[in-house]
């Protein structure tokens, strides 16, 4: 049974698709161990407390840089021995110290397709309000790994979303965390931790 640490820094609605469906026995091989926040009031860590799931407080503002930080990221995340860590709105950048400690062992979902809409500044309504802009019809979600890259990992899953008239950035965010993101990211979670994604020539492949 794999550990599944998963990093947090505000609402926790991912958290939540996460806890649920380990709950509906949906997460294969794994159990989500550890929750660790870059906040003291983020309210995922009410959704772990009310879950029996341990908490830990890591606050980027006690740290006076990146490096700092990372390292005691990647330090908590040894000691909580995690097998697989999830980024599930973590808005706090960490450097390689913690990519190269966990090596294709970092997923997170980016709110869009990549390679649309990624990379530094997109983020939460940011991403919507530009793919809005453009009038793309569709739109998504997008599961990866981590890497030193920013939004550059191999891409584990993706769903795409219809994208209508009249959306704005905040029923657009809506529908693709609905249709998509809390769909996407347990599924993924679940696949690794049964041992069902290699990394063959830089591209994450899904094995059945």
């Amino acid at each position: 049974m794999k550990n599944i640490v998963v990093l947090v820094s505000g609402g926790g609605t991912n958290l939540q698709a996460l806890i649920d469906a380990e709950k509906r026995g949906d997460i294969k091989g794994g159990k989500i161990t550890c929750v660790i926040s870059s906040k003291e009031d983020a309210y995922a860590l009410e959704r772990a407390k009310n879950n029996g799931i341990k908490t830990v407080v890591l606050k980027r503002k006690d740290y006076p840089d990146v490096a700092s930080y990372s390292k005691a990221m990647a330090e908590t995340l040894t000691t909580e021995k995690a097998d697989l860590v999830v980024y599930a709105g973590f808005m706090t950048i960490l450097d390689n110290q913690v990519c190269s400690a966990f090596p294709y062992k970092m997923i997170n979902v980016h709110p869009a397709l990549i390679p649309s809409f990624c990379g530094k500044g997109f983020y939460g309504l940011h991403v919507h309000e530009a793919a809005l802009s453009k009038g793309v019809k569709i739109s998504g979600a997008t599961v990866h790994f981590v890497t030193e890259e920013c939004d550059g990992g191999p891409i584990i899953l993706q769903q795409a979303v219809e994208v209508k008239n009249g959306d704005t950035p905040e029923t657009l965010q809506r529908r693709i965390m609905e249709e998509a993101e809390w769909k996407i990211l347990p599924m993924a979670v679940s696949l690794f931790c049964q041992d069902k994604i290699q990394i063959i020539d830089g591209k994450a492949v899904v094995t059945e």
